[in-house]
C-alpha cells in the first residue's frame, strides 16, 4: 500500500477534522429541540438545505451522514473530535433523525429503500445490534423484492416518469429501469446474508446482470440512464435519459451509480463480470474527466463548467470498493486522487464549534457544485449546488478510507 501521506496530501483535516463534523452536526442539532422527530429531510442547497418530505427518495442521506460519524467517533475515535462532541449526543441525533423512517419500508411503490435505509439502519445493527433495526431492513429488503419481474429480469424502478416533454404513466405497457437502482441492491444482498433468504439475493444478482446486457454501451462502457422494456417481450423498447444532457450522452453520475453498484455486487458474489463492470465504468469516468480532475455534469454536456461533486464521491467510493476486493494499488490512488483534485474545487470548511458546543455555520453543506438534474426538460432542474448525497458519500469515503487501514 502507498504511504497514506503521500495518497493523502494533507487531506487528513478536510476528510476527518473537526470543520467536517461541526457541519454535519449543525444540520442535525438544529431539529433536535422540536416537539416531534423530523418528517423532511434536506435534499439540495444553495447555502441553507431545501427539505422533501419523508417520501422522496433522498431522505435517507442525511440520518445516514449522522449515522457515519457516530461509526466514526465508535471505531476509529483517534479521528474523531471527542473533545467538541460527545459521541452519546451524536447517537441521540443519529436516532431522532432516523426516527420516523421505519414507516417507509412497507412501501412497494418505489426502488429507492436500499438508499433510505442502508445508510443509517445497517450502521446501527453492526454497531449496537439493534434487532429493531434488523427488522426494518427485512421488511424493506422484502417490500423491494415485490417490485422484480421474472420475465424482464429486474426490479421496475419508477412506476411513472415525467418531465416537460415525456410522460410514462402505464404500468402495463412500460417497465422503467435506472441505473441508479444498482445501489438498492446492497439492502437486498445484506438481509440475505443475515436471513439467509437466498431469494433477496438472487433477485439482485439478476438484477446485476440484466443490467449489464442493457444499460451499458459497449465496447466504451458509458451507460444509459433509463432502459424502457417491453412488459410482453421483456426486452428493452426504449434508452434514454432522464437527468442528463441527452439520450445518448454519458451523465456522470449515471457512471458513478454503476461503478459502485457493480463493485457492491461483486463484493457479494464474487462474480467477475460485476468486477470488470465496475473497473471498466471506472476507467471509462476517468478517460473522460477534464485537466481539473472533476467530472462534469454530464461528459458530453457542451460546457464543461457545471460540475457533479456528488459523482465525484459516489465514484471514489466504488474505486475504494474495487481496491478492498482486488489490492490492486491504482484503484486506490485513483479514488484517492479524485477526492483530492475534488476537494481542491469545493470544501466549505468555514464550521466551526463555539466555546458552548454550538455551531456557527453559514452554509450547509460540506461540498459545492453539485448538480442535481440539469436536463433542459427536467420539471425540478437545479444544477451547482450543495446535494447531500454529495456530503454523505464524503463521509462514507473518509470512514472506508480508515476501514482499509490506509489511515491509522
Amino acid at each position: 500500500m502507498p504511504a497514506a501521506e503521500n495518497l493523502l496530501n494533507g487531506l487528513e483535516d478536510q476528510l476527518f477534522g473537526e470543520l467536517t463534523v461541526a457541519k454535519i452536526w449543525g444540520v442535525a442539532a438544529s431539529k433536535l429541540q422540536d416537539q416531534n422527530p423530523p418528517t423532511e429531510f434536506p435534499e439540495h442547497s444553495y447555502g441553507k438545505y431545501q427539505y422533501n418530505p419523508i417520501d422522496y427518495w433522498t431522505s435517507g442521506f442525511f440520518p445516514g451522514s449522522v449515522w457515519a460519524l457516530v461509526e466514526r467517533s465508535i471505531k476509529y475515535p483517534k479521528h474523531f473530535p471527542l473533545d467538541k462532541l460527545n459521541p452519546v449526543k451524536l447517537q441521540y441525533a443519529a436516532r431522532w433523525w432516523a426516527t420516523n423512517l421505519p414507516g417507509q419500508a412497507t412501501r412497494t411503490n418505489t426502488h429507492d429503500l436500499g438508499f433510505v435505509f442502508c445508510p443509517s439502519f445497517i450502521r446501527e445493527y453492526e454497531l449496537f445490534g439493534t434487532q429493531e433495526s434488523l427488522d426494518v431492513l427485512v421488511t424493506a429488503a422484502n417490500s423491494l423484492a415485490t417490485r422484480f419481474d421474472e420475465k424482464i429480469g429486474c426490479m421496475r424502478s419508477w412506476d411513472e416518469s415525467h418531465n416537460k416533454e415525456i410522460h410514462f404513466t402505464d404500468k402495463k405497457k412500460d417497465f422503467l429501469v435506472i441505473i441508479d437502482n444498482m445501489c438498492n441492491l446492497d439492502l437486498l444482498y445484506y438481509v440475505a446474508a443475515k436471513t439467509g433468504d437466498l431469494r433477496l439475493s438472487t433477485i439482485a444478482t439478476k438484477h446485476a446482470e440484466t443490467t449489464l446486457k442493457n444499460h451499458f454501451r459497449y465496447p466504451e462502457w458509458s451507460c444509459y440512464h433509463v432502459v424502457n422494456y417491453d412488459q410482453e417481450t421483456g426486452e428493452p423498447k426504449a434508452k434514454f435519459t432522464h437527468q442528463g444532457y441527452e439520450d445518448e450522452s454519458a451523465w456522470s453520475r449515471g457512471l458513478s451509480w454503476a461503478v459502485l453498484g457493480f463493485a457492491e455486487a461483486y463484493g457479494w458474489t464474487k462474480k467477475q463480470q460485476f468486477l470488470e463492470a465496475a473497473i471498466n465504468s471506472a476507467e471509462y469516468f476517468f478517460s473522460r474527466l477534464s485537466e481539473d480532475g472533476v467530472p462534469a455534469w454530464d461528459f458530453d454536456a457542451p460546457s464543461n463548467n457545471i460540475k457533479d461533486v456528488s459523482a465525484a464521491m459516489a465514484t471514489a467510493l466504488g474505486l475504494l470498493k474495487i481496491y478492498e476486493h482486488t489490492k490492486d494499488n491504482k484503484f486506490l490512488e485513483k479514488g484517492v486522487k479524485l477526492v483530492s483534485d475534488t476537494l481542491k474545487f469545493t470544501y466549505n470548511g468555514e464550521s466551526r464549534f463555539t466555546t458552548d458546543g454550538s455551531v456557527e455555520s453559514e452554509k450547509d453543506t460540506l461540498l459545492d457544485h453539485s448538480t442535481m438534474n440539469n436536463n433542459e426538460h427536467a420539471i425540478r432542474r437545479h444544477a451547482d449546488h450543495g446535494l447531500v448525497y454529495a456530503d454523505y458519500y464524503f463521509l462514507a469515503v473518509g470512514n472506508k478510507l480508515l476501514e482499509l487501514g490506509v489511515i491509522i
